[in-house]
C-alpha cells in the first residue's frame, strides 16, 4: 500500500501565512486570560501549552492569566462545603479563602507551569499577592472576601518579560494590610493588560466568540468596534454572561489595551489560529 500523497505545499501556505503576523507581533506584550473547557480537558490544557510556548518562542511576550472556579467548587465539594454564588461571584468566608488560595495558588497555577516547561525553562508561577501584584478591596460585605482590584504594581511582570520568561499569574490579591481576597480572573486579566500597555488581550472562552445569533454559530462576527460592541449591547443582540465579557474589553480598550479577543478556548490550538492565521477563531475588538 502506498501512503497517500502529502500535501507539502499546504504546510509551506501555513507558514507563508503565519510570517506577516510573527513579524507584526514580535515583541509584542500579550495578556492571556485561560479559563473553561481549555482547562479542564487534558488535551485542550496541553495545546495551550503548546501555542504559549510558540508565541514565546517567536519573540511575543505572553503573560498568562488564571482562574480556577470548576476546580475550587470541586475541592469545596470534596471537603463538604457548599458554594454560594451571587451575581456570579463565590460568596467567600475565611474556610473557602484557604481553598481557594490553596486551589489557584497551590494546585492550578503549578499546574499550568509545570506544563509550560515541558516546553523549555520558561514559565514563572505569582499570585496577586506577590510583590505586591493586585491590590485589592472588599467588593462587597455580603460576599466576604471578594475583592475588587484597586490597583496594579506590575513591576514583577516587567521585570520576569525583560528576562525572556513567561509570567503565569493566579488571581488573588490582597489590600494595604495584607488581607487577601478572591477576584475575577476576566477582571484581573483586564488590569494586568492596561497596567503593561499591553498589545493584544485574549480571553479563551466557552463560546464561538460574538454571535449575531447565539443559537447560530455562523453569525460569528469577526471585528467589532467598541462604538458597534455598545449598539449590541443596547439593542439586545449581547446578552446574559456575554455583557460583562464585552464591557471588560470596551474597558480595556478605553484604557489603553491595542485590540482585545474572545475565541473559542474549545478549538485545538486556539490561540495560534486567532494571532497567525487570517481565519482566526473568535471576535476582535477594536476602537
Amino acid at each position: 500500500m502506498n501512503e497517500p500523497a502529502h500535501d507539502h505545499a499546504a504546510d509551506v501556505d501555513v507558514l507563508l501565512q503565519a510570517l506577516p503576523y510573527i513579524q507584526r507581533f514580535a515583541g509584542a506584550t500579550v495578556v492571556v486570560k485561560f479559563g473553561g473547557n481549555a482547562m479542564s480537558s487534558p488535551e485542550l490544557f496541553e495545546q495551550f501549552a503548546q501555542d504559549i510556548v510558540m508565541m514565546h518562542s517567536v519573540g511575543m511576550h505572553p503573560v498568562v492569566v488564571h482562574g480556577g472556579g470548576p476546580q475550587i467548587g470541586h475541592w469545596l465539594r470534596r471537603m463538604g462545603k457548599d458554594s454560594e454564588f451571587v451575581d456570579g461571584h463565590r460568596v467567600t468566608d475565611a474556610e473557602t479563602l484557604e481553598v481557594v488560595q490553596m486551589v489557584l495558588i497551590g494546585k492550578v497555577n503549578s499546574d499550568i507551569v509545570s506544563a509550560l516547561n515541558v516546553h523549555g525553562p520558561v514559565a514563572v508561577g505569582l499570585s496577586g499577592q506577590d510583590a505586591g501584584l493586585i491590590e485589592a478591596a472588599e467588593r462587597d460585605p455580603s460576599l466576604g472576601f471578594v475583592g475588587d482590584v484597586t490597583g496594579v504594581n506590575p513591576s514583577i511582570i516587567t521585570r520576569l518579560l525583560s528576562m525572556d520568561l513567561v509570567p503565569v499569574v493566579s488571581t488573588v490579591g490582597s489590600d494595604s494590610d495584607g488581607q487577601a481576597y478572591n477576584i475575577n480572573a476576566d477582571a484581573v486579566a483586564g488590569a494586568i493588560a492596561e497596567a503593561l500597555d499591553a498589545q493584544k488581550l485574549i480571553f479563551l472562552t466557552d463560546v464561538a466568540g460574538l454571535l449575531r445569533d447565539v443559537a447560530d454559530p455562523t453569525t460569528l462576527i469577526q471585528r467589532v468596534s467598541t462604538s458597534e460592541a455598545a449598539e449590541l449591547i443596547a439593542d439586545g443582540t449581547i446578552g446574559g454572561g456575554m455583557i460583562p465579557k464585552i464591557e471588560g474589553c470596551l474597558q480595556a480598550i478605553n484604557r489603553g489595551v491595542s485590540e482585545v479577543h474572545l475565541i473559542d478556548g474549545r478549538v485545538p490550538h486556539a490561540l495560534l489560529l486567532e494571532l497567525f492565521t487570517d481565519a482566526g477563531v473568535g471576535t476582535m475588538v477594536t476602537l
